[in-house]
């Protein structure tokens, strides 16, 4: 997380604003969108602690530790 102080809501605004937006002003439509990338996101994670917790190394980590 970036060290913005919680009291800053000026980028949560102007990202309701732009996803608001990006549904023609449809607020429904904005938080079904909203649900299904969050559903995604989800899953993907899901998988992503199977894979670790079958010993498998995201693509990810293993290019940066090998950068440094």
């Amino acid at each position: 997380m970036s060290a913005t102080p919680l009291l800053d809501n000026s980028h949560y605004e102007q990202a309701c604003d732009q996803a608001i937006a990006m549904c023609d002003g449809n607020l429904r439509s904005t938080i079904k969108a909203l649900i299904m990338a969050n559903e995604y996101l989800e899953v993907e994670l899901e998988e992503l602690q199977a894979a670790i917790s079958a010993g498998c190394i995201p693509e990810t980590s293993r290019s940066k530790s090998s950068a440094a």
